[in-house]
C-alpha cells in the first residue's frame, strides 16, 4: 500500500504511561502528532489554556522523554520550540507494562483516561448538530476475519491515516485537528 515506515517506538516505562495518562499531556502530544513542532504558545492558544500551564506540561512531557527542544525550528536562541522524540507514534503493550513494578497501577490509570477520552469523541461526534463548517463521519462495520487478517486490516488503516497525516501535517491556519477513533475488535457480547 505505502512505503514501510519506521516502527511506533514502545513505551517501557511505567512512569511515562502515567505521564500520558493526564488528559493535557495527551492532547498535547496528540497536537504535535497533527501540527510537527511548537511553542507553548502555539499549544495554549490551541487548547485554550494559558501559556505558562502549556509550558509546563510540555517541560513535564520532556522529563519523560516524549518531547525535546528542536533548536533549529526557533527564530532564534531564545525562541523555544518542542518537537516529538517519536515522530512515528507510539506503541503501548499494556500485558507487558502490567509486569514491570509500578505498571499495574500505571495501567490503570492510563485505561481510565483513554477510556473517558474515547467516550468523550464519541459522544461529542453523536452530539454535534449538522455544520457547514467541519465534517463529522460516523461508520459501524462489521466484517469477517481471521486474527491475521485483522492485524494486516489494522496495519493498513494504521497505512492510510498515516499517509494523510504526514500529507496535512503543520499549522495551515486553514486546517483543524481532527480525532479519528477507531476500534478493531471482536464484536463485543452483552
Amino acid at each position: 500500500m505505502s512505503e514501510e515506515r519506521a516502527p511506533a517506538q514502545p513505551v517501557r516505562d511505567p512512569t511515562v504511561l502515567r505521564g500520558l495518562a493526564h488528559p493535557v499531556r495527551s492532547r498535547i502530544v496528540d497536537e504535535m502528532y497533527a501540527t510537527g513542532p511548537v511553542r507553548a504558545a502555539d499549544i495554549a492558544r490551541d487548547l485554550g489554556i494559558p501559556a505558562n500551564q502549556a509550558s509546563f506540561h510540555l517541560r513535564q512531557l520532556a522529563k519523560y522523554g516524549l518531547v525535546e527542544e528542536a533548536p533549529d525550528a526557533g527564530r532564534d536562541r531564545r525562541d523555544r520550540v518542542w518537537q516529538l522524540t517519536a515522530r512515528t507514534g507510539l506503541s503501548i503493550d499494556v500485558g507487558d507494562l502490567a509486569t514491570v513494578p509500578g505498571g499495574r497501577a500505571a495501567v490503570d490509570l492510563w485505561r481510565q483516561q483513554a477510556s473517558a477520552w474515547a467516550h468523550g469523541v464519541v459522544d461529542s461526534a453523536y452530539r454535534r448538530e449538522p455544520d457547514d463548517a467541519v465534517t463529522v463521519h460516523i461508520s459501524a462495520s462489521t466484517v469477517r476475519l481471521t486474527k491475521d487478517e485483522a492485524a494486516r486490516m489494522a496495519a493498513e488503516l494504521d497505512d492510510v491515516v498515516q499517509a494523510w497525516a504526514d500529507r496535512t501535517r503543520g499549522r495551515d491556519g486553514d486546517r483543524s485537528t481532527y480525532a479519528l477513533f477507531s476500534v478493531l475488535q471482536p464484536y463485543p457480547e452483552g
